[in-house]
């Protein structure tokens, strides 16, 4: 799209800045990512089945939900858009030109009327797909109690120093602390290609509050302090302090982090401090460290449930988190919930779990899929419908292996869909099945009625309506090799030998 394009777009994506607010979060979302080597948004790759930026809107959303949120968008602009899609207090802003992160707050910040507005400030990058609600709000709460007009959240590189390319935040020596009072203090964030270029016979020299302290390359490089690019700040010094970033680095580019030196340097305060879980500051340039980053949602997950579920394999399944939010409430009514899945076995969004319920091996349910108690999926099955459809299962139903349903499809209690079974119903013809009912054979069903007492075998059934006859003595009637009238006979002759 070219940019008067994604300008319209955004003019009808986007929400109006509410000056009543006192918080805003500037979620950056522009750059694409070269490294990871896809055509897909760095920021719409996924991890958990959500994608990235939109993790990073959800947990700022649930920690600060008071808020306006301003998205920047850039490279992949209308899809990362549309992902996200139209939200209450959500303004999308247009990067037109990747010139770095102090650039693209600066555009965010165009989007609000200084005399107009003084709040808080919070900028989180969109690939921050492990950040939770709960880090957020611990860090609002250090912001809120700091007395600060600038806090950086920071983290401890716990890898190889050669694979650490965040920026290094440098502070005050310790072993200056009986002599200084400002020991520890935050003096400025380093890039690290910056730090790459120096000249190693030479140390690096900076002054802080009429101090000056000088650090060699080697130092530099084997600071395992680094800078997450999450930051809280007060607007009006934020506001006042973002024109003076210059393009003064090897990138050429504007660096939010030159804003520490900046505050320090007008005698504005600033500071630092660590989540408690240090996973949640990953960001990703590559498919591997996504990959680690999935594996930790992964893991996540299954520490929620580990006790409440049996889970056959921790390191091959998905169960969608509102799904896991829905387990969790269940088992807080105190009635044992009995649910088994299988290895490799996904749950997806709109599932609906309930008691006694066993997920084998392979089933792949989405969409709005809802059990009854004491309900089996056996292995390789698949159940999914689209938006607006409902797949329901009844009490003590029984899904064979292979088996596939799609769409609008009921069953009552006691069904048996055994293997060989494919049913499928649509908005207009929904499937509707009864209950003791057994499918079995190479069957099909379509936008078909299939009411109580009913066996089917070796059957394709089109919007029929099959029902137990009343002069019938059979406690189960049975329907075998149903076949609808031949289509098309006018193009089909034999092969000639």
């Amino acid at each position: 799209m070219n940019s008067q394009s994604i300008n319209e777009l955004i003019k009808n994506y986007s929400a109006q800045f509410d000056y009543n607010k006192k918080q805003t979060a500037i979620i950056l979302a522009a750059g694409h990512g070269k490294r990871i080597k896809s055509r897909t948004s760095k920021m719409l790759h996924k991890i958990w089945e959500i994608p990235t930026v939109e993790r990073v809107y959800n947990a700022y959303h649930e920690a600060l939900g008071d808020s306006n949120i301003i998205i920047v968008v850039g490279i992949k602009a209308e899809e990362v858009i549309k992902t996200v899609g139209r939200k209450e207090s959500v303004i999308y802003v247009n990067q037109e030109v990747q010139n770095g992160t102090g650039h693209a707050v600066q555009v965010a910040l165009d989007v609000i009327e200084p005399q107009k507005y003084d709040g808080s400030v919070y900028i989180l990058p969109g690939d921050m797909g492990l950040i939770n609600s709960e880090s957020i709000i611990d860090f609002q709460k250090y912001f809120a109690g700091s007395e600060t007009d600038m806090v950086v959240l920071t983290g401890m590189f716990e890898g190889k120093i050669e694979d650490n390319y965040y920026g290094r935040v440098i502070r005050v020596p310790e072993k200056n602390k009986k002599q200084l009072a400002n020991s520890g203090k935050v003096i400025e964030i380093m890039e690290y290609k910056d730090i790459i270029s120096l000249d190693e016979s030479k140390p690096y020299s900076v002054n802080y509050k009429g101090k000056k302290f000088e650090f060699t390359k080697k130092e530099l490089i084997a600071n395992r302090e680094f800078n997450s690019g999450v930051y809280a700040f007060k607007f009006k010094p934020l506001e006042k302090m973002i024109k003076e970033i210059g393009t003064n680095n090897v990138q050429n580019e504007m660096y939010l982090t030159d804003l520490i030196y900046l505050f320090n340097k007008s005698g504005l305060s600033v500071s630092a401090v660590s989540p408690k879980d240090q996973y949640v500051l990953m960001g990703f340039n590559n498919k591997s460290v996504l990959k680690e980053m999935d594996n930790i949602a992964r893991s996540i997950v299954y520490e929620k449930l580990k006790d409440l579920v049996e889970i056959s394999d921790p390191d091959d399944f998905f169960i969608d988190e509102s799904v896991v939010d829905d387990i969790i409430e269940l088992d807080k009514k105190g009635i044992p919930l009995d649910i088994k899945i299988g290895k490799g076995a996904y749950v997806g969004k709109g599932v609906k779990v309930n008691y006694n319920l066993t997920i084998m091996k392979n089933v792949f349910l989405s969409g709005q899929v809802e059990f009854g108690k004491y309900v089996t999926i056996k292995d390789n099955a698949q159940l999914s419908c689209f938006y607006g459809q409902k797949i329901e299962l009844g009490d003590r139903a029984e899904i064979f292996s292979g088996n596939i349903i799609k769409g609008n499809v009921k069953t009552g209690s006691n069904s048996v869909i055994e293997s060989g079974v494919r049913i499928t119903g649509s908005d207009e013809c929904p499937t509707q099945i009864g209950d003791n009912v057994t499918i079995k054979g190479i069957t099909y069903l379509f936008g078909s009625i299939i009411e109580n007492n009913i066996q089917i075998e070796h059957s394709v059934l089109v919007k029929k309506r099959i029902y137990k006859p009343e002069n019938s003595k059979q406690e189960i009637y049975k329907v075998k090799y149903y076949l609808p009238e031949a289509e098309g006979l006018d193009a089909i002759e034999d092969l000639k030998k």
